[in-house]
């Protein structure tokens, strides 16, 4: 038997949730919580790419859980800053193939070094 939370209980915890984002720097448009010069659903993109190879953009968008738009805009934004290239898909011409560039993936390493560090960090600070 599943009991219902409270509205206070559930007020707490939006609360606490929307503090742990602000804290984490999760809402900065222009960097990465770990400090990367770049939105966080580039920097996700760059290292979902580098872990899958080559997808499509319904594929990313998928994974990233944000719509064809934003997804379109955003592999146009990665490929104007040289970090991915885009071909169209053999089987059917409308989709689109992505794929990180050599300065993509070095960046994609980087990423994921930062992040790594800064969840390490984080973890490091909790009591045992």
């Amino acid at each position: 038997m599943s009991r219902r939370p409270s509205s206070t209980q559930v007020d707490q915890l939006r609360g606490l949730m929307q503090q742990l984002f602000r804290r984490f720097g999760a809402l900065a448009a222009d960097s990465t919580p770990c400090g990367v010069p770049l939105s966080m659903a580039h920097a996700h993109a760059l290292m979902v790419t580098r872990a899958r190879g080559e997808l499509s953009q319904r594929e990313l968008g998928a994974e990233l859980r944000i719509d064809k738009s934003n997804v379109a805009r955003l592999c146009a934004r990665m490929v104007e800053a040289g970090h991915a290239a885009q071909r169209p898909c053999a089987d059917d011409g409308r989709s689109r193939l992505l794929s990180l560039t050599e300065r993509g993936q070095r960046l994609a390493r980087e990423v994921e070094a930062a992040s790594a560090a800064r969840f390490g960090a984080l973890l490091a600070a909790l009591p045992a």
